[in-house]
């Protein structure tokens, strides 16, 4: 006769199924920790409201050495400052305790903090493959009261880009014109390779119009942009989760191996920059995402 107590074979298949995929849900948010995809106190938070959940699951001690400069020596010393366990787990935290560890990240990690007010001038940037061109792109189909800047590039089209529309394509010569005749609000080297570069005119034209205009560039750019025009409001758009960008720079098939490999590494440093503007939006959704850049505009 079968003890009761052991449960049917499928009922322990099911159970290893979901303890995989829970162990690998905690590994992706791990990376994301690593990444800066979320920062450490998202997930603190996500590990708060659902103690159940993967990321309430995590233990504390993986949850430091996620974190970028932390190894198991600091990791060590900080839960014994602390006053922790190191067998504690996130969702099993007790009010005191994860009030010191959010207290001891914000000190140290604090998150962004946007400015008050709202600008005419958007600038909206992020990691390699994040989607910026899609996002723009919607926000150019569905909100045509804002102005979508068209910049300038060495690179070449890619299939259905038009010249003039998607960007304005120039060889290195017309570039550096561009530049010493002071054409170009910004301008940069993308991926250490192409350049890249924001007309000025337009964007002079259309604010001065009392319209508003949305930049899509990259990281250098909007430094650039921030110090000519340290009114603009700089948005950061974040992947989901680091492997949904690793996922959808493969999918779109535009680069080889070896390039992929160098805008995966790029990404990471893009990443961590993140702090330097003044709003987060994730494109978990591109229609959500572009209302939400939308709502940022002055």
């Amino acid at each position: 006769m079968a003890d009761s107590r052991t449960p049917p074979e499928v009922d322990r298949a099911a159970a290893s199924r979901r303890a995989v995929a829970a162990r690998r849900e905690r590994a992706s948010l791990k990376r994301d920790v690593a990444t800066r995809v979320i920062t450490p106190q998202e997930l603190l938070r996500r590990a708060q409201a659902a103690p159940d959940s993967p990321a309430g699951a995590m233990r504390v001690t993986e949850f430091l050495t996620a974190i970028p400069a932390i190894g198991e020596g600091k990791r060590d010393r900080i839960l014994a400052t602390l006053g922790i366990s190191p067998v504690k787990r996130l969702g099993g935290l007790g009010v005191r305790q994860r009030s010191l560890l959010a207290a001891f990240l914000d000190e140290r990690w604090p998150e962004p903090r946007p400015r008050g007010g709202r600008s005419r001038l958007v600038v909206l940037a992020g990691p390699t493959a994040v989607g910026k061109g899609t996002v723009a792109a919607h926000i150019k189909e569905h909100h045509p009261e804002l102005v979508l800047s068209v910049s300038a590039t060495t690179r070449r089209p890619r299939a259905g880009e038009i010249d003039g529309e998607h960007y304005f394509f120039v060889d290195d010569a017309e570039f550096d014109r561009l530049i010493a005749a002071g054409e170009l609000l910004e301008h940069a080297t993308v991926h250490n390779q192409f350049r890249y570069g924001t007309p000025k005119a337009p964007i002079e034209q259309a604010l001065a119009d009392g319209r508003s205009v949305l930049l899509e560039i990259d990281l250098q750019g909007a430094r650039q942009v921030r110090a000519a025009a340290p009114d603009a409001t700089l948005v950061f758009l974040l992947p989901p989760s680091w492997d949904e960008l690793v996922s959808r720079l493969v999918d779109r098939g535009t680069e080889d191996a070896e390039e992929r490999a160098r805008r995966l590494k790029t990404a990471k440093v893009e990443l961590a920059s993140q702090g330097e503007f003044d709003f987060r939006v994730v494109n978990d959704d591109v229609a959500r995402a572009a209302a939400e850049v939308v709502s940022l505009t002055g």
